[in-house]
Formats: C-alpha cells, sequence, structure tokens
C-alpha cells in the first residue's frame, strides 16, 4: 500500500512541462494505472488519504489529457 502511494506521490512530483506527446501518453497511461490500483485498495479500506490521492492524480491525468486531445472551441 505504501509502494503505492509512494509511486503517487512521485508521479504528482514530475514535471509535466515539455513533454513530448508520447510522453504525455505514457504519463496518462500511468496515471490511469495509478488510480485503478489506489482504487482496488479503497474499496477494502475506506482510507480518505487514498481517495484524495486519486483525486490529485485524476486532476494531473485530465490536464495531461487536454494537452494531448487539444482545447474543444466552444461557439
Amino acid at each position: 500500500m505504501m509502494d503505492l502511494l509512494e509511486q503517487a506521490a512521485e508521479f504528482e512530483k514530475a514535471k509535466m512541462s515539455h513533454m513530448s506527446t508520447s510522453d504525455r501518453v505514457h504519463a496518462s497511461r500511468e496515471a490511469k494505472r495509478l488510480v485503478l490500483a489506489i482504487n482496488e485498495m479503497y474499496k477494502e479500506t475506506k482510507d480518505e488519504k487514498l481517495m484524495d490521492a486519486m483525486k490529485r492524480i485524476t486532476a494531473k491525468k485530465k490536464k495531461i489529457e487536454v494537452r494531448l486531445k487539444g482545447r474543444s472551441e466552444i461557439s
């Protein structure tokens, strides 16, 4: 459990600027893997720290995906 939270903390600290497209894809997949793994632990323990970690990773993942997909224009 702590190993997974350490990986999550490392992911959160990682710089996301000046990334290539393939780096962004890799980071997005890593975020998804972390969230799903943490979610499995959360289902068993209902620990709020796990939920907070999932929320932070998901927020960072969304930012990465916006850069990957591009901002849609609203008209």
